[in-house]
């Protein structure tokens, strides 16, 4: 491991007690800082629900630290949108946000398109499928933001348990993201988590960087916000442990390819000769094919998009 990585973990890698609440709440009330909570969903009612419910009562109603909580819906068929609501979250549909650019399926594109519906000027993003939830994802990611101006970017690191064996969670991330990392991006080693989806940021670094619309968005924002930033301004945040809903092997391959793809935009900014990813799977008659398009597009800053810039000015 490089020293100034190194340096960086005893520097930049935190547990969420190291801040008490009162430390953050009185950084937050000294600089007038805002907190938005975005929750990406699609299809997750037995969630979502539970866990805008943990955030309102703990971090809006106990204590005044999130200003909004913002689930965004890109195409649920189930209750998500209902149960979020009744939970106290501000839903909005994806495709309802910034309509004269046509959505196009991905976590990226909620993420990016939800710039444009809230205002704090921390966003703090979080899964809609997490389990046994605690409000310590938020407080402990947005904590070092509001008591630190030169952090720009907290990640959440945690344990992931796949089944009953601890730590084994996190697949993606071991068999392609950390690779990838350690070979091309060796600065960026010390995170724990770097594809996870509960991380927080300021907005004046997220409004400048683009965003890879699928599965790619986290490697592809820890990248560009090093290159941005520099990695001093990044940081991580011990919350315990992320107990979620675990994909399958051919979603998880979908996943890496995504990935995969978003790395070689940023090593050479070339193109794949071939943008899709062919699985099998057995059928009556042995093992059939299936190619699934790979995820190429990204969308740009959003400083660069006329609608954001007009609502700044207002």
């Amino acid at each position: 491991m490089l020293e100034e990585v190194e340096r960086w973990l005893a520097d930049r890698s935190w547990s969420v007690g190291d801040r008490p609440l009162q430390r953050i709440l009185a950084a937050k009330q000294r600089t007038g800082q805002t907190v938005s909570v975005v929750l990406p969903a699609l299809d997750e009612e037995e969630t979502v629900g539970d866990i805008v419910a943990v955030i309102r009562q703990d971090l809006v109603e106990r204590v005044p630290l999130v200003d909004e909580i913002v689930v965004v819906d890109s195409g649920s068929t189930d209750r998500t949108s209902e149960v979020a609501a009744r939970a106290g979250a501000r839903v909005v549909h994806r495709d309802e946000i910034l309509p004269r650019i046509p959505a196009v399926p991905g976590k990226g594109e909620v993420l990016w398109r939800s710039l444009l519906v809230t205002g704090g000027d921390i966003v703090c993003f979080v899964d809609a499928d997490l389990r046994e939830f605690s409000s310590d994802f938020v407080r402990g990611i947005v904590g070092p933001l509001l008591t630190d101006p030169e952090v720009h970017l907290v990640k959440a690191m945690y344990d992931r348990p796949l089944g009953a064996a601890a730590g084994q969670g996190g697949r993606v991330t071991e068999l392609m993201a950390r690779p990838l990392l350690n070979m091309h991006w060796p600065r960026l080693a010390g995170f724990v988590q770097p594809l996870g989806g509960e991380y927080a940021a300021r907005r004046s670094l997220l409004e400048r960087l683009p965003f890879p619309v699928g599965y790619g968005v986290e490697l592809g924002m820890l990248v560009d916000a090093l290159h941005l930033v520099g990695l001093d301004a990044l940081a991580q945040v011990d919350v315990g442990v992320r107990r979620h809903r675990h994909q399958d092997g051919q979603a998880l391959g979908r996943m890496a390819a995504a990935i995969y793809r978003t790395a070689q935009l940023r090593l050479a900014r070339g193109h794949l000769v071939r943008p899709a990813l062919t699985q099998f799977e057995r059928g009556p008659d042995g093992f059939e094919p299936r190619t699934y398009a790979v995820d190429t597009e990204e969308r740009p800053p959003m400083l660069e998009i006329a609608e954001y810039a007009e609502r700044r000015v207002a």
